[in-house]
């Protein structure tokens, strides 16, 4: 089981623009043309910011994308993507999704990471996003992996990769890839401080 950060990031190292949009990315086709297929199907829990809950919320019906075909094979809403529970960190009051698991938290991650290993079945935890909700992992020891989707735009402001300095000891590279003349994956192991 890892904790993994899977992302899209401009070239220039946003996520999003400064409103929290994510429509830049959508202009780069089909989610089942990349390694998200093959990602999902091992992901048994999702750690998600208000942010990129409110956007999926306001965009899913409009999204190419389908509901993924993950860990439970219980129904899902139409508005919601996701079969596996998902924790979203808010501090504010956020609309439901009827027949979705979605469990609102807010404050230290560490105590929401033993209840998303509780039940992701031996599966991956994804962080889905923002990068501080990424960092707080980090910070705590608790992120392995980043997996890194970096688009062919430049956004030049808004909404960090990952807000932290990774430096000592930097990430280590684990594969390349390229999907289509859009995307180039970068996988990286989070190595734990000495």
């Amino acid at each position: 089981m890892k904790t993994q950060y899977y992302v899209a990031s401009s070239l220039d190292g946003y996520i999003a623009t400064p409103d929290h949009s994510l429509d830049w990315l959508l202009q780069f086709g089909d989610v089942e043309e990349t390694s998200y297929p093959a990602f999902i199907r091992d992901v048994g829990a999702i750690a998600m910011g208000s942010n990129t809950y409110e956007w999926i919320l306001r965009h899913q019906s409009d999204s190419a994308s389908p509901p993924d075909s993950g860990a439970s094979g219980a129904e899902v809403s139409p508005e919601w993507p996701y079969r596996q529970p998902v924790w979203v960190f808010t501090t504010r009051s956020l609309p439901t999704i009827e027949r979705a698991d979605i469990r609102f938290v807010q404050g230290d991650v560490k105590p929401v990471y033993q209840e998303m290993v509780a039940v992701s079945g031996g599966k991956n935890l994804w962080i889905v996003g923002g990068g501080g909700l990424a960092g707080q992992f980090y910070d705590c020891g608790l992120l392995d992996e980043l997996i890194v989707q970096v688009t062919a735009v430049t956004l030049g402001r808004g909404a960090p990769l990952l807000p932290r300095r990774v430096a000592s000891p930097p990430l280590r590279l684990k594969s390349v890839t390229t999907f289509g003349e859009g995307f180039v994956e970068i996988r990286y192991e989070v190595p734990r401080p000495a």
